[in-house]
């Protein structure tokens, strides 16, 4: 569709690729993506509203966002503020100053992949400059920028670990949590290659995620996992050598550990793979020395590429896993994917982890299911709790 000729106060661009649908262990099909919005006026400037639309037929409303799922300084997770100042950080307000930007993280979901519209369109209502002459503020309600729907294949990869009790700690689709809006400045544009990307964690049986002493790495349940190829595939580039933090301390936070972070080491030691067709493998954080392979090494599906530590921007070990459409840890967009098979056991409430310390004291399966569902082709969604299998 060809949007009317308007003067729009507030313009829209996505940041990435254009969205892709994926099905989530809640059985929808989730479309998730960021639109940088600009006040490109002199005049201050509001968004009430913002409408998906159906780019063939605008009077289709597929999601609507408005009032706290923007802005919500009482909320910390959950459908609440979708918009940001940049890169990503909280706003009080749905203000949009003269001449500065906003980011808006998009998030809806459709019963059948046969739902999917072909383009997907804006409604913006607010307020903002209603003319070139600019002039005070007034009502602002037009079409922006259609945005394409990609028919892509999505991804079907093999489990990056083995075993149970994971836990995808910062998955999709949440914006109250860290990778839904790791929006980053990198290489002259804005980017957001951990999108879909998740922490593995493993727990005990009990729901715990260490026993004994908790300034231990070793303590921890995961740690020392085998980190796993899922899919037959061609290594990039690795980095090895970097020692491990101590857990509960985020270095990031440390102005003296932030200090020695950089683009290169903020995944700690990593393994990049590339897939094949514009596919990428990220896995990060792992122990100093595990590493087994090196740049234009083959490997197959299920081969060990290392172990699971914390390493890099880590207060906790896990596996941050991730695929993307280049090789740059940073600087790529990220992309979903469905895991071939696994269980999934039911969800941790989200409010457990809010609630937890820097450690993650206490147990998290509560939410277990009384059985886990064998599932096919589906991405584990924020929180879910997933059985891998143990070997093959």
């Amino acid at each position: 569709m060809t949007v009317p000729d308007a003067f729009t106060a507030i313009t829209l661009n996505p940041i990435g690729n254009s969205p892709l649908p994926f099905r989530g262990t809640d059985g929808k099909y989730h479309v998730a993506y960021d639109l940088q919005l600009t006040n490109a006026t002199k005049v201050p400037a509001s968004l009430d509203k913002i409408d998906v639309v159906d780019g063939v037929d605008p009077t289709k409303i597929i999601a609507s966002f408005s009032g706290l799922a923007l802005v919500d300084p009482a909320c910390i997770f959950g459908d609440c503020n979708r918009l940001r100042d940049l890169p990503a950080g909280y706003v009080d307000s749905a203000a949009i100053p003269p001449q500065e930007s906003r980011v808006l993280f998009i998030d809806f979901t459709l019963d059948s992949l046969d739902q999917a519209p072909k383009a997907l369109l804006h409604h913006l209502y607010g307020t903002g400059a209603a003319s070139p002459a600019f002039g005070a503020p007034g009502p602002i309600d037009y079409l922006a920028r259609p945005v394409a729907v990609s028919t892509q294949a999505v991804p079907v990869i093999s489990p990056p670990v083995r075993g149970d009790n994971w836990i995808a700690l910062n998955g999709c689709c949440e914006p109250g949590f860290p990778h839904r809006s790791s929006v980053m400045s990198v290489n002259g544009k804005l980017n957001n290659s951990q999108r879909f990307a998740i922490d593995w964690k493993r727990t005990n049986d009990q729901g715990e995620f260490y026993t004994g002493d908790k300034t231990s790495n070793e303590s921890y349940v995961d740690y020392g996992t085998d980190i796993l190829a899922v899919a037959d595939a061609t290594v990039v580039s690795i980095l090895d050598g970097m020692e491990a933090n101590a857990p509960g301390v985020l270095p990031a936070s440390d102005p003296a550990l932030a200090a020695k972070l950089t683009v290169e080491n903020v995944d700690g030691n990593h393994v990049v793979l590339d897939l094949g067709d514009g596919v990428y493998a990220m896995y990060a954080h792992m122990i100093s020395g595990s590493v087994t392979v090196k740049p234009g090494d083959k490997v197959t599906e299920g081969q060990v590429l290392g172990k699971l530590g914390n390493t890099g921007n880590a207060n906790a070990s896990h596996l941050h896993f991730q695929l993307m459409d280049g090789p740059s840890l940073l600087e790529a967009d990220s992309l979903p994917y469905e895991l071939k098979s696994f269980d999934y056991d039911g969800q941790v409430a989200p409010q457990k982890i809010a609630d937890a310390d820097d450690y993650l004291s206490g147990m998290f399966l509560q939410g277990r299911l009384p059985k886990s569902e064998s599932r096919t082709n589906e991405m584990p969604l924020n929180l879910a709790i997933v059985n891998f299998p143990t070997a093959g």
